[in-house]
């Protein structure tokens, strides 16, 4: 087990990642880029994306299981409906749509790559933690689950 597993809460990894970007991009502007519309471009990807982590919310909710990401092993049960039976961490795709769409509005490439830091480390340090969990909790029945899902999309 790492020190970082499971420490710090996804929408903070969001917060920080989205403000480096920031930075990056006003460190860096030689990486800037034209791209027209992009505050709409910005919306039709992020939008899409909170409403998948909307769903994966709700769906937890509606199975009364547990939504802190920092404490796997509390789940009363694997979810497998609605949204998850297309991905495994929607909300987790939801936050990355919303990195994505940030590095597109700010036009900035080197702003953009933080795009694959937010999922290494979100798959690293949170996804690959809580699959061990739900493993460890809910044996065959998760690995089967799994099996048949993808992890992001």
């Amino acid at each position: 087990m790492h020190a970082l597993e499971l420490k710090i809460p996804p929408a903070a990894v969001f917060l920080v990642c989205a403000a480096g970007m920031w930075l990056l991009a006003r460190a860096f502007p030689a990486g800037d880029f034209d791209l027209r519309y992009a505050g709409f471009l910005a919306i039709a990807i992020a939008g899409p994306g909170l409403a998948v982590a909307l769903a994966g919310i709700v769906e937890f909710r509606r199975l009364s299981t547990t939504v802190n990401p920092l404490q796997p092993g509390e789940a009363s049960s694997i979810v497998t409906g609605s949204i998850y039976c297309y991905t495994r961490n929607p909300m987790y795709v939801g936050l990355a749509c919303c990195v994505l769409a940030w590095g597109l509005y700010l036009r900035n490439f080197a702003a953009l790559l933080c795009i694959v830091i937010f999922i290494v480390y979100m798959t690293q340090f949170q996804i690959k933690p809580e699959e061990r969990a739900l493993k460890e909790k809910f044996g065959d029945e998760y690995a089967s689950y799994k099996s048949r899902v993808r992890r992001w999309l």
